[in-house]
């Protein structure tokens, strides 16, 4: 009884930091999306305007709610500060301390179930979450030391440069982890180089900004360089991190033997793609990026697509008795999918799905063939052990109609 209260208890836990780290996600990429759109749409003020003398690099002019706004860029700073400034870096420090949460709530909490995969390396629990903090520290490091060094005047250069070490990181995870985690923690490296973007160049640049208007010196613009590189580069990320978040809900990605490989075309995809908007906002319309994204997609969903196989009827003819396939669900499936799970972890059945009744198992028959036979998805890690002859009998008894 107090296993199932702990797990009830985290089960809560998780839903109101995912809730949280959902909502805070919004406003941060939310943000990020608005200030890139307005680099880019901002208009240069008339030679000789009042605007050009208080050295205001830029304006423009939106209707939204009902009301006109106006808003305008200084090059480096204004002549003098004004009494109120706000700080666009809650959203970002929120969304990874949420999302960092996440990470000991559903992955570490629960290691051996949702970061090891026995059939990918034997390790142990604890190797697992080193390896997955570990990916996170040396992830900002390198591109932090990245964009310092000469290649950092480069971005172009810099983009594939640091596209090639995220695919290479996938590559390495997804050797040591089970696909899910190795997905997870691609996305969490990528977001703790966003918001170390924030907490460690745009903020404390900024400062620099305001600390030398203070003090009644020039600002130096190479600040604001800095930090609008850094913000660029955060805008790129984002929709393969937004991706990687809801691939958890996608075995076919994940679980795919070389899914390293297929979430390097989903993430240049999503790349090619917020390119186009970028054009977009400053008046050039580029086609050709949004097209190549999308044919990468194709790409990757025609790749990794079900193959049709032969037909796993059992020997003698006959249907298979769904009491023997109950067997293997209650020692393998119903472990979690059942109406009171046994695995530690696991308070309520994962996605709702229950296969603790021939009727339940008879009502979700497509979802089973599909994860346990095409995807072998589930159990998650095969935590449980499921052999090969036991999705063979789950086979046979789906294509011979699940009676």
């Amino acid at each position: 009884m107090e296993a199932l209260l702990l797990n009830y208890g985290v089960e809560w836990l998780n839903l109101l930091v995912r809730w949280l780290h959902l909502i805070t996600g919004i406003a941060w990429i939310g943000a990020s999306f608005y200030f890139v759109w307005l680099d880019n749409s901002i208009k240069p003020p008339k030679p000789g305007s009042e605007l050009e003398k208080a050295g205001v690099s830029g304006e423009l002019w939106a209707v939204h709610g009902g009301g006109f706004y106006n808003p305008q860029k200084y090059l480096v700073a204004p002549k003098q500060l004004p009494e109120e400034l706000h700080w666009f870096k809650w959203e970002a420090y929120s969304t990874w301390l949420s999302g960092f949460a996440m990470l000991f709530i559903v992955y570490y909490f629960n290691a051996p179930a949702m970061m090891i995969d026995k059939s990918v390396a034997d390790i142990s629990s604890a190797q697992a979450i080193g390896i997955g903090l570990g990916t996170l520290v040396t992830g900002w490091i390198v591109y932090d030391l990245l964009c310092k060094s000469p290649l950092g005047r480069h971005d172009g250069l810099l983009g594939i440069v640091m596209y090639l070490l995220i695919v290479l990181t996938a590559f390495v995870l997804s050797k040591f982890l089970g696909g899910r985690a190795a997905y997870i923690h691609v996305g969490a490296m990528i977001g703790t180089i966003m918001v170390g973007n924030v907490l460690m160049q745009i903020i404390p640049g900024q400062h620099k900004l305001v600390d030398a208007m203070k003090a009644g010196r020039t600002p130096d613009p190479i600040y604001g360089k800095r930090g609008k590189q850094r913000s660029v580069h955060n805008n790129y990320f984002t929709l393969p991190v937004l991706f990687i978040m809801i691939s958890n809900h996608y075995a076919m990605t994940y679980n795919h033997a070389n899914n390293w490989l297929v979430l390097a075309g989903i993430m240049a995809a999503g790349v090619l793609i917020r390119h186009f908007f970028n054009l977009k906002h400053k008046g050039r319309i580029a086609w050709g990026y949004p097209a190549a994204g999308v044919a990468l997609l194709l790409v990757v969903a025609v790749a990794i697509a079900p193959r049709p196989a032969a037909k796993l009827s059992s020997s003698d003819g006959t249907p298979v008795d769904i009491a023997q396939v109950q067997g293997v669900i209650a020692q393998r499936c119903a472990v979690c999918h059942s109406d009171k799970p046994t695995q530690p972890g696991f308070a309520t059945a994962p996605a709702g799905v229950m296969l603790h009744t021939h009727a339940l198992l008879r009502q979700h028959a497509d979802r089973v063939y599909r994860q346990a036979v095409q995807l072998k998805s589930m159990p998650i890690g095969n935590l449980t052990n499921m052999t090969d002859e036991e999705r063979a009998l789950i086979a046979r008894w789906y294509e011979s109609g699940a009676k």
